[in-house]
C-alpha cells in the first residue's frame, strides 16, 4: 500500500473520531437542518430535477432520517460529494450521514472509523458496452479500454476480475457518474462500469437506451446503505432505525396511503402499533418523540414504495426487485424486530 495511501486512512480516521464526539443529532436539531452526503447525479437515486429539488432512492433515506429527527422530510441540505470527497466530507463533520451508493466493506467500518448502518441496497458491479461492439461477455474484453471512478470499491474489483481471467485493460479515469457518461458516449472508454443499479439508472438517460447492453456478468458483492460516523451510537442508532422503520413498514402492509388510519387507534398487530407509536416507548428511547417512525414512512412511503417510484420496474431505471425484494418473497431485505 502507497504510503500516501496510509496518511490518507489515518487522516480519515482522525478527523471521524474527533467529529463523532459532539452529538450528531445535538447539531442536528440545533442546525434545524440535516447534511446528507448524496452522489453528484445518478438519476433514480440522487439527481436534482427540472426544478432543482433532490429526487431519488438515496435521497429518500435522507428525507426520511430528516423527518423523523426534525418533523420535516425537506429540512435537507444536500451535499453533492464524489468517490474520493465522500468520506472526508463525512469524517470532518461537513455532513452528518452519507446515503451514496457507498459499499460496505471492512476496511471503510474499521479502517476508516466509520459506521454503516445498514443496507438499501443489495448490488452487484457490473459492465456496459455500446452494442455494436459486439461483445456478449466480459470475459471477452481483452485489451478493452474502461471507464472507471477512482476511489472506489469498483476500481478494485476491475481489477481483480480482469487479473483473475488473465486479461488486459486500459483504464480511463473518471471522478463522477456524469463524467463517465459523456467520456462512455464520447468513445473516450469501450466499456463503462459501476454498481449494475448505477448502469442501468445511466443507460435509462441515453437518446437510444437499445443502443447499449449490461453484460450478464456480476463480479462483486456490492452492499449499499447509509453510514455515520463511528463513536456516536445514538445517531447511528436514530439513522439505522429510521430506515428499518421504511423496511418495516413495507413487510407490515404500512404504506403512504393507510398510515393515518394506522395510527389514529391501535391495531390487532402489536408490532404495527409499536412502530407507529400507539403502544410503547420506542421513541423515548432514541430521544426522539412517539411518532418519529410515522413520519419517517410518511415522507415517501415504505421501503417498497421508495423503490417502485424511483428505480421500479415501472420507471426508466426498470429494476426488478430482486435481492432487493423482502426475505418474504425470496429478497434479503430484512429488519430487525420493532419491540
Amino acid at each position: 500500500m502507497k504510503k500516501s495511501v496510509i496518511i490518507g486512512a489515518l487522516t480519515v480516521a482522525g478527523l471521524a473520531a474527533s467529529a463523532a464526539v459532539a452529538g450528531t443529532m445535538d447539531d442536528v436539531k440545533a442546525r434545524g437542518k440535516l447534511n446528507c452526503g448524496v452522489t453528484t447525479g445518478l438519476v433514480g437515486f440522487a439527481a436534482p430535477d427540472a426544478n432543482g429539488e433532490w429526487q431519488g432512492f438515496d435521497v429518500g433515506v435522507c428525507r426520511a432520517v430528516a423527518a423523523a429527527v426534525l418533523g420535516d422530510p425537506k429540512a435537507v441540505e444536500f451535499v453533492p460529494t464524489t468517490g474520493k470527497t465522500r468520506f472526508t466530507a463525512l469524517a470532518s463533520g461537513e455532513i452528518d450521514m452519507l446515503a451514496r451508493n457507498t459499499t460496505w466493506t471492512f476496511s471503510r467500518d474499521v479502517d476508516l472509523k466509520f459506521e454503516f448502518t445498514g443496507i438499501n441496497y443489495y448490488d452487484g458491479q457490473g459492465f456496459m458496452v455500446p452494442k455494436d461492439l459486439g461483445v456478449g461477455s466480459a470475459k471477452d474484453l481483452d485489451g478493452a479500454t474502461v471507464c472507471i471512478q477512482t476511489g472506489t470499491t469498483t476500481e478494485l474489483n476491475l481489477a481483480d476480475f480482469f487479473r483473475s481471467n488473465n486479461i488486459s485493460y486500459e483504464p480511463v479515469p473518471i471522478e463522477t457518474n456524469a463524467e463517465a457518461q459523456q467520456q462512455y458516449l464520447a468513445g473516450a472508454c469501450d466499456v463503462y462500469t459501476t454498481d449494475a443499479s448505477g448502469l442501468a439508472a445511466t443507460r435509462a438517460t441515453f437518446e437510444d437506451p437499445s443502443a447499449h447492453v449490461v453484460l450478464p456478468e456480476i463480479v462483486s458483492k456490492e452492499p449499499l446503505g447509509p453510514l455515520v460516523r463511528h463513536g456516536d451510537n445514538n445517531w447511528g442508532d436514530v439513522v439505522r432505525w429510521s430506515l428499518n422503520a421504511l423496511i418495516a413498514a413495507e413487510e407490515l402492509g404500512v404504506t403512504s396511503a393507510n398510515i393515518a388510519e394506522l395510527s389514529a387507534a391501535a391495531t390487532n398487530n402489536p408490532e404495527v402499533n409499536r412502530l407507529l407509536g400507539t403502544e410503547g416507548n420506542l421513541g423515548e428511547m432514541l430521544g426522539l418523540d412517539a411518532e418519529w417512525a410515522k413520519r419517517a414512512i410518511m415522507a415517501g412511503g415504505n421501503y417498497g414504495e421508495l423503490f417502485e417510484k424511483n428505480i421500479g420496474e415501472n420507471t426508466p431505471i426498470g429494476l426488478a426487485r430482486g435481492l432487493n425484494a423482502q426475505w418474504k418473497n425470496g429478497g434479503l431485505i430484512y429488519t430487525p424486530p420493532f419491540r
